[in-house]
């Protein structure tokens, strides 16, 4: 079994079957049992029960089930059975008013009611306590026993709903992480096609100009008019179901690719890392994916340094792989145990990049030592 895995006993695997095994035996307990000398439990008929002690017996164990939906009117009903069996000269609720007590902290939302029925329960044992002469000692005892139960049950309510924030948080920053790459990424296309767009109004114009002198020439300016907008509209084509709000563009010119690699590289190598890159690609890569591609060996690049520092060995290779490209990013960092990486910002934002072309990111350590980041990127994919 994964150590990430949680043990589930049967009260989580199957919790009404579980209920209601529990409720059965407890009033069986309460029927078939009773106290004996020196502080023994003996067993018994069922014609020694008084006729309103086993009527009580049987609604508290009935309505037992019901403890994780009423767990506040369960108690409530445990009290006052054990009240009146009591009466009755027959108390065996308290193991079912422990039950109940436990149920009260765990599934009770009002802090309240169940502290209400903490002081019933005590109130009554105490009286159980006069009435069958119980040394204080022991009734001291039960009042601590009953809290401590109470308090148990109390404080795995609060800690399941604190592991239930933790996780909503998480998928709320989660959420959030991807509308952020989302919105970056689509206001990076629109750079883009207005470049394009730019480029083919220039040629347009050119063309123009020159079209009564130099027909030819402006063939060939149409021609290049021509190719911008047919990329143009693939790259708007890649832009669909990509939300971008209204915000300011950083800048007009289009966004790096992998002919920036080089420079990327010498930036990296300036600042420590000892950077090994392998290209292997022989066919033209579209723009949208190079853009990505540069990105994700940007932000990978960058998470070596910030996590392994200056002098680490970091091998980037470019391959092709059928109709798709694969980037792989390595560093040759000795193994850390005290230094583990989790996903954080940058490798969902670098996973969000690789399915929004129908790729994937795979991500890691390495068994001999440092950390893999493995991205495909089909040629020819499609948005997410």
């Amino acid at each position: 079994m994964s150590p990430t895995r949680r043990f589930r006993g049967p009260f989580a695997r199957w919790p009404r079957v579980s209920d209601a095994v529990l409720a059965a035996v407890l009033l069986l307990t309460a029927v078939f049992t009773t106290e004996g000398p020196n502080d023994s439990w003996v067993l018994r008929s069922i014609t020694e029960v008084p006729p309103v002690a086993l009527a009580v017996y049987v609604v508290a164990g009935a309505v037992f089930y019901l403890r994780r939906r009423e767990p506040v009117a369960v108690l409530g009903v445990a009290v006052a059975g054990w009240a009146l069996a009591l009466a009755a000269a027959d108390s065996n609720l308290g193991l079912v008013t422990l039950f109940a007590l436990y149920s009260v902290g765990r599934y009770a939302a009002n802090n309240r009611q169940g502290l209400a029925g903490v002081a019933a329960a005590i109130a009554v044992l105490v009286v159980d306590g006069l009435v069958l002469s119980t040394p204080w000692s022991a009734t001291g005892f039960g009042v601590v026993f009953m809290f401590v139960v109470w308090y148990i049950g109390r404080r795995l309510r609060l800690r399941e709903e604190r592991a239930v924030q933790r996780r909503r948080q998480k998928a709320d920053e989660a959420r959030r992480i991807v509308a952020e790459e989302r919105t970056h990424i689509a206001r990076e296309l629109h750079d883009v096609v207005a470049h394009q767009v730019s480029m083919m109004t220039v040629q347009a114009g050119a063309a123009q100009a020159v079209a009564a002198a130099d027909p030819e020439r402006a063939r060939e300016a149409m021609a290049a008019v021509e190719q911008a907008g047919r990329q143009a509209l693939d790259e708007l084509r890649h832009l669909l179901g990509v939300l971008r709000p209204e915000t300011e563009r950083d800048g007009l010119g289009p966004q790096p690719g992998l002919a920036d690699l080089p420079r990327l590289v010498a930036q990296l190598r300036a600042a420590g890392l000892e950077i090994e890159i392998t290209d292997g690609l022989r066919t033209p890569v579209p723009i949208r994916l190079q853009l990505s591609a540069y990105r994700i060996i940007q932000e990978a690049l960058t998470n070596v340094l910030k996590h392994c520092g200056p002098g680490t060995r970091t091998e980037v290779h470019l391959r092709e792989e059928g109709t798709a490209i694969t980037i792989e990013v390595l560093d040759h960092a000795p193994p850390a145990p005290a230094r583990p990486r989790t996903p954080g910002h940058g490798i969902i934002g670098m996973r969000e990049r690789a399915t929004l072309l129908g790729g994937s990111l795979e991500t890691g350590p390495r068994p001999e030592g440092g950390f893999r980041v493995l991205a495909r990127l089909p040629l020819t994919g499609e948005p997410a």
